[in-house]
């Protein structure tokens, strides 16, 4: 299956209202969030990560900010995290780096929110490049029970 179809189908399948738009490849953040019409912090990057045990989880940060590895391994209650390789993420997701999204993943696995996205519209992975979905923060956090937290740092 097309992955954007897969994205389309999950998200019908939770009654999560989404937009999906066809949009040329950019070579950086401020000229996404240009082509997109939105501020830097609309695009919600999702990274998958890997526990130590083999299982993974969703981090959904702005695209304005990085990671906080000490924050999110508080909330998620673990002390080790790491990002999979390329190949080990499209195992895990269904999705090449690039294109990853809670929606649609080949693996339903939790989903952890950075609290500065929630009451915002956000753009994000679709499933496929070339190709960015638009959600409104909230749903996506209802549909997926996602846990809210303070899991970002600002960008040195």
């Amino acid at each position: 299956m097309d992955p954007t179809a897969r994205v389309r189908a999950a998200a019908a399948a939770r009654g999560l209202p989404i937009q999906i738009r066809q949009r040329p490849a950019a070579n950086s953040l401020a000229e996404a969030a240009e082509l997109l019409g939105i501020p830097p912090a609309g695009i919600v990057k999702t990274l998958v990560v890997k526990r130590s045990d083999d299982t993974y989880l969703f981090a959904l940060i702005p695209g304005d900010r990085a990671i906080s590895w000490p924050k999110l391994r508080a909330v998620v209650g673990v002390n080790k995290l790491q990002l999979p390789d390329p190949a080990r993420a499209l195992a895990a997701t269904g999705y090449e780096r690039g294109t990853i999204v809670p929606i649609g993943s080949i693996h339903d696995w939790p989903v952890f929110a950075d609290e500065r996205i929630v009451g915002q519209r956000v753009a994000m992975g679709a499933g496929a490049h070339g190709y960015s979905l638009f959600v409104e923060a909230d749903d996506l956090i209802g549909a997926y029970g996602a846990s809210v937290a303070d899991i970002s740092q600002s960008i040195p």
